[in-house]
């Protein structure tokens, strides 16, 4: 059996991963092709309800805390859906993977990234997404879309100058693994954003 692929979605709160992710999964089915849909922090029992925890607005917590537990919720996520998934020949496609905690934790909270990548490398090894679409969208933009549809989280309350911390260690990821994360401008319009989306997963799917 043919291994699946792995697939992530990253980029600030604002940028329309949700949008794109439902776009994604009709594309897939276009090509005839399973997929599962999960997220991060959450995707199993146990990482949703640590997800419950790090959204917790009223919740204060060291920012090395906050990265243990993200990656305590990654590696159930790996064990109980990601792995068995794409051994079974399924896509799988996650709203956020591990580049955003080197986002969130590393950018916006300052941790020391050797920390994070040791954590990286002790929880999923050598695993990687073979493609992970980031959303760029200026921090203005992104604040202003998600103010417009629900109550802010933990993450969501924070400054402007934390999400442009967060976004420039986004962009800094980009840079160093060109190959596996794509930038998409998502202040285009919805029409741009989902054919440069399409544009960008067609070999995949070609060659998947």
């Amino acid at each position: 059996m043919r291994q699946g692929k792995f697939i992530t979605l990253e980029g600030i709160d604002g940028a329309g991963k949700s949008t794109q992710l439902a776009w994604i999964v009709e594309l897939l089915q276009r090509a005839e092709l399973q997929a599962v849909v999960t997220r991060e922090p959450g995707g199993t029992e146990l990482g949703e309800r640590l997800r419950a925890v790090l959204l917790d607005k009223s919740m204060t917590m060291h920012a090395e805390t906050e990265a243990l537990l993200m990656f305590a919720a990654r590696r159930e996520h790996l064990d109980k859906v990601i792995m068995p998934a794409l051994a079974q020949g399924q896509w799988v496609i996650s709203d956020r993977f591990t580049d955003a905690s080197f986002a969130y934790q590393g950018g916006g909270r300052g941790l020391d990234t050797g920390k994070l990548e040791i954590l990286e490398h002790w929880v999923q090894g050598a695993l990687q997404p073979d493609l992970t679409l980031y959303f760029d969208v200026p921090v203005e933009v992104g604040q202003q879309r998600v103010s417009q549809i629900k109550a802010a989280d933990r993450f969501e309350k924070e400054r402007g100058d934390f999400f442009q911390r967060v976004r420039a260690a986004y962009l800094d990821r980009a840079r160093q693994f060109p190959g596996r994360i794509k930038i998409i401008d998502s202040s285009q319009s919805l029409a741009e954003v989902k054919a440069a989306v399409e544009q960008t997963l067609q070999p995949l799917l070609n060659h998947g």
